[in-house]
This record gives structure tokens, C-alpha cells and sequence, in this order.
């Protein structure tokens, strides 16, 4: 890497760090080299983990820093083999409160005065993270201008800090935040290269973003950027001694990265990070740890931490409608192809863990490995399977409740005895609700009209009017020169008139094909879009079915999905991003002992469902892909042209035996578009009707087959994971 790539990394990130870090090329092309390098021997693994919700008056509080250290730690027990003794949490439950000074004096006494050569160091931050006046600032920052990071003059001489509880002092111009310079220093004098800082935090907006708590604050209210209290800059000068670095020296390796290990960061300098609702708001958490943590429950192969870290980059960016890219850093370079955390996990891959096991027979056990939208069509009827530590089935639990992460069950196979803490868990079967419906908000934008538009939003089928805190993926409003604003602020090209009514995502973007002309009234606005909004739920219930959002693990029933221009028309900006009019073509790899079948249908922002696979044409059995076999949809010929700038969610249904009903559902629907005279897929979307019937149909082969070999105790639709996978790959199309 070099010295322009990794100089910047302490400025910019999303919570102390700064660095462009390695380009994806570089990742993958080392994360390809992962497999011959020994993992390295570790004597201890240690850890620190800092969350702050409850900040004082004057500094906004968050939701989900709390939940995020408890993400971590769990992770790092039961999948990495932290001794939890090993791990201190510094919060606002622990009996370290996250003050600046317990910070850093867990920092010294927990890390650096512990720590070995060969040891491993964990330090995670969620909390509010800020800006303030740099005496000796890195010359350049770094900016994401759509997907592309850039260098700009730092004009205003600024560093990233991490903001403690109580950040402020008797002087309203200085601040005793923890800067990006401290947290080098530290890190330097660690005694171990392997280290590994993950910050969840951010430096840009502040204040809330539709249902979206952002995870920073101004430095001083209005004006510039405060300085440093003068403890801040006694403690650096301090420790700069204490190593024996010059000013030049110091300053030195400063231009040249991060001091050793890896970073990664939630969010750019110049974007947001922020507490996101999950599972109708019950809980809150950062969306990037959310995401790293399931991903690494769910690891099943070995992948180095630059492989990690190019699928959770796109992963965030898909959960927060693309205004969030996280970012990494590695010194030395090499450290890219070492695991995450310098250590290959201690246990199979699960997504779930046993907590404890009372005297009467009830099971608790932690859900942190299960994604949200399991989570929220997890019902009664969801059967985990249990495994010891070499992966082998040992029982089975049948779920009997859930509240939030904690779930509780009864023995439905297999030895009580057997299932002690600690004990992982494998989703089998998974439960679904009677009746799925699609939440809607209503945004305040509606004002008067708001009861009207819940009045005829109740009147369609399997439509759930909600707070609009609850729902992240729909709200239903108006609008307004604000949300302009705000649109404008985060790059969007077509951005919809004032006072026109549509959707818009739980953070505030507006969707903007789903809006029409001002003047329309609230009534005409919801029977407008109510064939949109099925075409929502049915992509609602494909998600539940496969039990995915967006983060992507290897563990994905053999199948592998990229998406790639064809080369023909317009261009690929970079992994998964195209300009408008780009040819795209979507490539399936089995790489599975086992053939397996197929279906691929995409939906937009527009509310628009289309079946890219399989045709009309084709005939039955065309949807197999033999063990090792590959399927591109389109095939080759066949053009599929991307339209207006958006996000596009491309949805892979794959099934371990012929989806019969769904598939001859879809060939007729297919029948009223498919592939044009011109070789084009049909522009023609699925009409609402067709996508929740095709919908039903597949869940109804699923829920047949599944109880074929399987008997829960529900009379609801349930779903075999061993055998039906719904992969979730979202593209992005950008202004050219």
C-alpha cells in the first residue's frame, strides 16, 4: 500500500480512524492468498469494549451502543474463545462508566500493560464520535464522492475524536474528547501487532435522520470546530515521551497510517453513521455492528479480514440506502490476510447460542447470529439444531418465545444434559407468521392528512399502518423543502418536487419513482401506489422465506451470486455500482456437492417486481444448475439495461429439489413479458397480484415439503434452511 493510500486514516473515518486503506482490488487479491498463510499463535486474547448511550444533557443520547458491545463480547466468547474474564466493558451498565479518564485508563491498565507479543487486543468504540481543531493536523482528508474516495485539503484543520460522557469543560471553546492522535499513541504502544480497533461511530450530521439516531455532535454548538482541552494534549505529549518519538517522528507516522493492526470504521468522514430499529424497533444497534457480528457467527469457510470487510462494506451501504461506507486500514499491509481478530474462529459457524438452562427445562439462548428479518418472522415453530464443537447434531430445540435477542425453547431432541452454556445453535426451521404484512409509517409531512391516509392504507390486504420509528424499510409522505435538503446532502440525482406524495426508506430517502406530481390528494396517492406496495410485501416475504437482509455470509447453501456489466453498454463504477443504461448480467456458481434449482426475480425502488429467471421459454429443468455448474441470467444475448439511478435488490431463490408451483406461476407471469422480439428482457413489471400470488405459491411448495421431513408444532408456514436459501444481492445504479 502506499504511503498516499494509508497516511490519512487517523482523519477521516467514521470514529477516530482515517486512511483511504486498501482499494478492493488489493483485498480481494490478498484475501485470495488467505489460504496459504498459517493462522499465527496467540498466547491471550484480550479486549475492550466501550459503548455509550446515555450521554448528558446537551449531547443527544443513543439507542444501540449498549447493544453492540453486547454483540461484540458474545461474538468474541462463543466464536472466537475470549476468556471473558479477558474482556472488560467500559459502559453505562458496567462499573466503569465510559468517562474520557476510565477510557483511558482501561486503554493502559487492560491492553497495553497486559498485552505480549503474540497476544491478541480487541478495542471497540460505539458511541458519539466529533471534530475538533487539530494543532498539528494531516494536511489532507478524505471524502466518498459516489463510492469513489477522494483527497481534499483539511482547510480547517480538523481530527476525528471519540466523544467520552463528559467531553465538556468550563471552556466552551475546548473539549476533552479522545482525538485520533491518542488513540495512535496507544495503539503504538501496544506490545503485539495483532490488533484490531473497530469503531462504530461517525463525525458528519449529528442530530436524527428519519427513524435514524446519528452517532455524532458538533464539537461546540454553531461556529468552528472547539480545540483540546489542554488534558488532552498533556496526555499525548506525555505518551509521546514515554515513546521515545520525536514531534517529527510522531508526526511521521502519522502521514503514514495507522500505528499497527487493523481499523475499521462505520462510516467516511464526511457520512453517517447511526443507531438503527431492528425488529419493529424493539432493540437498536449500529447498523455496520449488527452486520459484522452475524457475518462472523455465520462464517463457515476461511476468509481474511480484507475479504471480510469488501462484503460488510457492501452490506452496510445496501442496509443505509447507500449513505454509509465503512472503511479499513491495515499496517502492515500483510495484515489484510491475516482472520479478523488474528485468530481463526474456535468453534463452527452457528447463529445462535445457549445462555443458560433452568431446572424445569427452558432453554435460553442468544440470537446475535440471526438476521433481522428472521428475527422478525420468527414465531413459534422455529426448531434450532444444536452442535457440539466439531459441527456434529446433537438435539434439537423447538422455540417457545422471543424477546429481542433472547430467545427460549424446549428440548424437541436429543440429550438436556448435553445443552450447557455456551452450546451452539443452527436455524432448521424456521417459523413464519400466519399473515406477513408490509409496515408502512406515516411521516409527520402529511400533517392534516394523516388520518385520512391511515383510513385508506387499512383498507388494503396485508397492510400494517405503524409508528414510523418502527418501520426501516417504508414511511408514506409529503415532500418537503427539507428532506430536499437533505436528499441534495447526500448526493441524490432525482431528488422529487415539494409537496408531492410517495415513499421514502426509514432514513429519509425518498424513493423517488413512487412519487407523482403535486396536487394529488392523499386518497388518489395510496391507490396509486397500492400495486407497488404488493410488490413490497411479496419481496417482504421472499426475504422472510430465506430469512436475509443484506449481509452476506459464506454460508449461503453452496451458491455464489456477483453481478457484472456485460461490457456492452454503459459502465461498472465499482462492485455492484453501474451508471444508468448499464447492461448487467447476473452470474449463479453452485459450488455445492449437490444440484440445485433456481429462480431470480429483481425489485427497485419503484415497487416494481421482475422475473429475470427463469423465462418463458425455457424448458423444465433449465432452472437446474448441476454441482459446479454455472447459470447467467440473462444468458448470453439477452440484454437487461439498468434505468434511472436507484437501488436494486436482485433476489436468487434456490432450492435443493424443483419449486414445481412457483416456478409454473412465474413462467406464466413470464408469459405476459419475458424476453422481447429486440433479445431485451421486458420492461414490463409484475403486476401486484402476480408477485404476492407467485409469492404464495412458492411458500405453499415450501411449507409442503418442509413438513414432509420435519413436524413442528405450529400450523403456521415454516421453512426448511436446510434445503431453501433466498440470496440477497443489492446493486446500486449512480449518476454517470
Amino acid at each position: 500500500m502506499s504511503a498516499m493510500n494509508r497516511r490519512h486514516f487517523l482523519q477521516f473515518a467514521g470514529s477516530t480512524l482515517a486512511t483511504l486503506g486498501l482499494s478492493q482490488l488489493d483485498i480481494l487479491q490478498q484475501g485470495n492468498r488467505y489460504g496459504q498463510v498459517l493462522a499465527q499463535s496467540t498466547n491471550r486474547k484480550l479486549a475492550l469494549l466501550v459503548g455509550i448511550n446515555n450521554y448528558p444533557d446537551g449531547i443527544a443520547k443513543l439507542r444501540g451502543c449498549l447493544t453492540d458491545v453486547e454483540l461484540q463480547r458474545e461474538l468474541l466468547v462463543h466464536r472466537y474463545g475470549f476468556n471473558p474474564k479477558d474482556i472488560l466493558i467500559v459502559s453505562d451498565d458496567s462499573l466503569l462508566k465510559p468517562t474520557r479518564q476510565n477510557i483511558l485508563e482501561a486503554f493502559e491498565t487492560h491492553l497495553i500493560n497486559q498485552a505480549k507479543s503474540g497476544d491478541v487486543v480487541v478495542f471497540h468504540f460505539s458511541g458519539h464520535g466529533s471534530l475538533i481543531r487539530d494543532p498539528k493536523p494531516l494536511s489532507e482528508l478524505i471524502v466518498n464522492k459516489n463510492g469513489k474516495k477522494e483527497s481534499v485539503p483539511n482547510v480547517n484543520r480538523v481530527n476525528g475524536t471519540m466523544v467520552p460522557f463528559d467531553r465538556t469543560t468550563n471552556n466552551p471553546d475546548q473539549v476533552q474528547d479522545i482525538m485520533g492522535r491518542t488513540l495512535f499513541l496507544l495503539t503504538q504502544a501496544l506490545q503485539t501487532d495483532n490488533v484490531t480497533l473497530v469503531l462504530d461511530s461517525c463525525h458528519s450530521g449529528g442530530g436524527t435522520r428519519g427513524n435514524l439516531q446519528l452517532r455524532a455532535v458538533p464539537s461546540r454548538l454553531g461556529g468552528s470546530s472547539a480545540d483540546p482541552g489542554a488534558v488532552e494534549l498533556e496526555y499525548q505529549e506525555r505518551w509521546r515521551q514515554k515513546l521515545n518519538l520525536s514531534e517529527d517522528q510522531f508526526n511521521t507516522l502519522r502521514q503514514k497510517g495507522i500505528a499497527k493492526g487493523v481499523a475499521i470504521g462505520s462510516a467516511n468522514y464526511d457520512q453517517e453513521a447511526a443507531d438503527a430499529p431492528f425488529d419493529n424497533a424493539s432493540f437498536f444497534a449500529g447498523p455496520f455492528t449488527y452486520l459484522l457480528t452475524r457475518y462472523l457467527w455465520q462464517q463457515s469457510v476461511d476468509e481474511s479480514v480484507g475479504t471480510v470487510f469488501v462484503n460488510l462494506a457492501r452490506s452496510t451501504r445496501a442496509m443505509t440506502s447507500g449513505g454509509q461506507d465503512p472503511i479499513y486500514a491495515a499496517n502492515p499491509e500483510s495484515n489484510s490476510q491475516k482472520p479478523v481478530y488474528f485468530v481463526p474462529p474456535s468453534t463452527p459457524f452457528a447463529e445462535a447460542v445457549v445462555q443458560a438452562v433452568t431446572a424445569d427445562g427452558q432453554i435460553r439462548y442468544w440470537l446475535g447470529g440471526i438476521s433481522s428479518l428472521s428475527l422478525n418472522a420468527n414465531q413459534a415453530g422455529t426448531v434450532f439444531t444444536a452442535v457440539d464443537r466439531t459441527g456434529k447434531e446433537i438435539g434439537q430445540i423447538e422455540q417457545t418465545g422471543r424477546s429481542k435477542l433472547t430467545g427460549t425453547g424446549k428440548l424437541k431432541s436429543g440429550k438436556l444434559a448435553d445443552l450447557t452454556p455456551g452450546t451452539l445453535l443452527r436455524e432448521r426451521v424456521r417459523g413464519l407468521p400466519a399473515n406477513l404484512k408490509l409496515q408502512i409509517g406515516l411521516d409527520p409531512s402529511l400533517g392534516k392528512d394523516l388520518a385520512i391516509v391511515r383510513t385508506e392504507l387499512q383498507k388494503l390486504d396485508r397492510v400494517e399502518v405503524v409508528d414510523s420509528s418502527r418501520s426501516m424499510n417504508y414511511r408514506l409522505g409529503r415532500m418537503t423543502s427539507t428532506y430536499k435538503t437533505q436528499a441534495q446532502g447526500r448526493g441524490l440525482a432525482a431528488i422529487p418536487t415539494v409537496d408531492s406524495i410517495g415513499l421514502f426508506t426509514g432514513d429519509l430517502r425518498p424513493l423517488t419513482a413512487t412519487f407523482a406530481q403535486p396536487g394529488e390528494t392523499v386518497a388518489d396517492a395510496v391507490t396509486r401506489l397500492a400495486p407497488r406496495l404488493k410488490a413490497f410485501l411479496a419481496a417482504e416475504v421472499l426475504r422472510a422465506i430465506g430469512g436475509v437482509d443484506v449481509v452476506q455470509g459464506p454460508q449461503t447453501k453452496g451458491l455464489s451470486v456477483s453481478v457484472k456489466s456485460t461490457g456492452q453498454a454503459g459502465k461498472q463504477v465499482a462492485t455492484n455500482r453501474f451508471i444508468p443504461g448499464t447492461e448487467i448480467q447476473i452470474e449463479i456458481q453452485n459450488n455445492s456437492d449437490r444440484d440445485l434449482f433456481v429462480a431470480v426475480l429483481s425489485i427497485g425502488d419503484a415497487g416494481r417486481m421482475r422475473v429475470l429467471f427463469p423465462y418463458v421459454d425455457f424448458a423444465e429443468g433449465r432452472e437446474r444448475i448441476p454441482s459446479g455448474g454455472v447459470l447467467k441470467s440473462p444468458e448470453p444475448g439477452v440484454r437487461f439495461p439498468l434505468g434511472a439511478p436507484g437501488m436494486l435488490e436482485i433476489m436468487v431463490l434456490s432450492s435443493s429439489e424443483s419449486l414445481r408451483d412457483a416456478l409454473k406461476a412465474l413462467k406464466e407471469v413470464g408469459a405476459r413479458g419475458g424476453v422481447s422480439s429486440t433479445r431485451s428482457l421486458s420492461p414490463d413489471p409484475l403486476r401486484g397480484e402476480d408477485a404476492v400470488n407467485i409469492v404464495g405459491a412458492l411458500l405453499g411448495n415450501i411449507d409442503r415439503n418442509t413438513r414432509s421431513d420435519v413436524t413442528p408444532m405450529t400450523s403456521n408456514a415454516v421453512v426448511d434452511t436446510t434445503r431453501y436459501a433466498v440470496i440477497s444481492t443489492t446493486i446500486e445504479v449512480i449518476p454517470g
